[in-house]
Parts: C-alpha cells; structure tokens; sequence
C-alpha cells in the first residue's frame, strides 16, 4: 500500500532525498549501498552541499515571503508550513540553520528582511531594494 502527500519528515534523507515511512525502513535505507556511497560524497565537500542546500532553502523562503507578503509583516512560521507544503523541498536540517530562529536572525542580520520577535513568536517583513542596491550587493559577493 503506497501512502500519498507528505510523511513525517523525521525519516527523509535529504542526501538520497528517500522518504521512509517509519524507523526501521530508515534504518534499512542509512545501511544500503546507495546511502553509503552518498555519504562518501558528502564526506568529500561538505560544505559545498550544506552550503547548496541552504541557498536553495533560503531562496526558495524569500520567494514566498518576496510574492505573498511583499512589505508586509508576517509571522514566520507562517511562511514555513507554506513552504513545507512543497513536497520536493530541501530540509532545515539539511542547512546550516538548525532552527527556524536562527534562519529568521539570518534574515535580519543580512539585510533581506526586517524582523522582530513578539510573544506569539518571530515576524519577517521582506525589504524591497532598487535595482542599484541588488547590484552592488551581487558585486560584493
């Protein structure tokens, strides 16, 4: 029997990008031959994949926050569970954020959104910027 939509998140591995349905199909699947091998890609450059994955993460975030909520403040959390409804996107613990907190502070410290924490939690208010300030950023980088 084949289940459909998405499944609980804490049996993917970003690496093979397999969903198993519960524990010891996970288990079986960090054993195989096909798992081992992407670790030892993985093990060869880290930090080109941890740093691809959170690139992908963080463009496809602000592309929400940037067409949904252009200027206007919106909880954070929000625009996640938008984006996890996306079956095919990359992980947060595929990122070099280990929480949704951190990726948020991220945000506010580059510049790409104006954040404030209140008691019902994080908000983000993605900043607009003319062509010329893009320009210059993409120079520096």
């Amino acid at each position: 029997m084949k289940s459909k939509g998405l499944q609980k998140l804490r049996w993917y591995c970003q690496m093979c990008a397999k969903q198993c349905r519960d524990e010891n199909g996970f288990k079986c699947h960090t054993m195989s031959e096909a798992h081992q091998r992407q670790l030892l890609l993985f093990g060869e450059n880290t930090g080109k994949y941890l740093h691809s994955y959170s690139k992908d993460f963080e463009k496809a975030f602000t592309d929400i926050l940037k067409r949904q909520y252009n200027e206007k403040r919106v909880q954070a959390n929000v625009v996640y569970q938008q984006y996890i409804g996306d079956k095919e996107h990359v992980h947060m613990n595929s990122t070099c954020w280990v929480t949704l907190t951190s990726f948020v502070k991220h945000l506010g410290r580059t510049g790409k959104a104006i954040i404030d924490e209140t008691e019902k939690g994080w908000y983000v208010t993605w900043v607009q910027k003319d062509q010329d300030t893009l320009d210059k950023e993409k120079k520096a980088t």
